[in-house]
C-alpha cells in the first residue's frame, strides 16, 4: 500500500501540473500571441523559416537528444515520468482548447496569470523529478554541472534566449516584452514551489545568557541550539554565539523568549534557503 501511495502522488502531482501548464498555455499564452519560450518557440522559428517542417514533429525531434542524455546522466525514471508530463499536457491542451472560445485578454493580466500557471505547473512537475521536455529537460540537466544555481534561473536564462530569438525573427517586439514578464513571473513562482514552502531561518544569538536562552530554545520550544566559539574584534573578548534553525512560524516566539531572558541580547534573523535534517525537509537523491 506504501508503494502504491508512492507511485500514485507522484503521478497526481504531474498530472495537476500539466492541466495547469495546458490551461496557462490555452487561455494566456495562445490567444494573447505572448511569446512562449522552450523548444515550442524553437520549433515556430524553424517552422517559419521551413513552412514543410509541422511544429509538433519538430518539437518531438528536438526532443529525440535531450532524452537520450538524460536516460544517460539522470536516468530511465526521469525519462518515463518526462514523457508522461509531455503526454498528459499534449492531452489537457488538446482537451481544452475546443471546450470553449478563450478570447483575448488584457495583455498584463495575461502576462501575470500565465506566468502564474507557468510557475505553479513545472514546480509541481519538478518536484516529482520530472520535466515536460525541451528546455524544462535541458535545465534539470545543466543543474548536475550547475548546482548551485536555482532551476528557476536556469530555465530563464534558456527561455530568454528562444523569446529573444522570437522576437527577432517574427519581428513581434511587444509580443516577446510580454513574453519576458511572463517568463519573470514563472520563474519566481517555480522557485516559491521548489524552494519557498521551506520557509526556515537561521537566528544567531550573543547574550551573556547563553545557558538560560539555549535551555529555553531546546527543552521549551523543541529547537536544536548550536554553540560557536566566537571573539569580539575589538575588546579580543571570548563570546559564545547560539545558532538557532527554526521555522517562519516561531519567529516570534523566539524573538520573544531571547528577549525576556536578556533584553541586551543581540539577535540576528537570516533567511535559509532550505534546510535538511531533523525537523526539517529530508533529503532527496537527485534533490534540486
Amino acid at each position: 500500500m506504501t508503494r502504491l501511495k508512492k507511485t500514485l502522488f507522484p503521478l497526481l502531482m504531474i498530472t495537476l501540473g500539466s492541466a495547469c501548464y495546458a490551461l496557462g498555455f490555452v487561455w494566456c499564452y495562445a490567444p494573447n500571441g505572448i511569446a512562449f519560450g522552450g523548444l515550442t518557440g524553437v520549433a515556430q522559428i524553424v517552422n517559419y523559416l521551413v513552412p514543410a517542417l509541422p511544429i509538433g514533429v519538430t518539437v518531438i525531434v528536438l526532443n529525440i537528444p535531450l532524452f537520450i542524455l538524460g536516460w544517460k546522466l539522470i536516468g530511465g525514471r526521469l525519462l518515463v515520468s518526462s514523457l508522461y508530463a509531455m503526454f498528459i499536457s499534449s492531452v489537457f491542451i488538446d482537451t481544452l482548447t475546443p471546450l470553449r472560445v478563450w478570447e483575448p485578454m488584457e495583455p498584463l493580466l495575461a502576462c501575470i496569470f500565465g506566468g502564474l500557471l507557468l510557475g505553479l505547473s513545472l514546480g509541481l512537475i519538478f518536484q516529482q523529478g520530472a520535466t515536460t521536455g525541451g528546455t524544462d529537460l535541458m535545465a534539470r540537466l545543466l543543474k548536475l554541472k550547475l548546482a548551485w544555481l536555482p532551476m528557476g534561473k536556469l530555465l530563464m536564462g534558456i527561455d530568454l534566449a528562444v523569446i529573444v530569438t522570437v522576437a527577432i525573427v517574427f519581428q513581434t517586439l511587444y509580443a516577446a516584452l510580454y513574453g519576458l514578464v511572463a517568463l519573470y513571473i514563472s520563474t519566481i513562482v517555480m522557485d516559491g514551489v521548489l524552494y519557498g514552502l521551506d520557509t526556515a531561518k537561521v537566528a544567531y544569538i550573543i547574550s551573556d545568557q547563553n545557558k538560560e536562552i539555549s535551555d529555553v530554545l531546546v527543552k521549551e520550544m523543541d529547537r536544536g541550539v548550536t554553540i560557536l566559539h566566537g571573539q569580539g574584534a575589538y575588546t579580543g573578548a571570548k563570546k559564545d554565539v547560539l545558532m538557532c534553525a527554526f521555522k517562519q512560524r516561531e519567529i516570534a516566539a523566539i524573538k520573544a523568549a531571547v528577549k525576556d531572558i536578556d533584553p541586551a541580547a543581540f539577535v540576528i534573523v537570516c533567511n535559509a534557503h532550505e534546510v535538511l535534517g531533523e525537523g526539517f525537509r529530508d533529503y532527496k537523491k537527485d534533490d534540486l
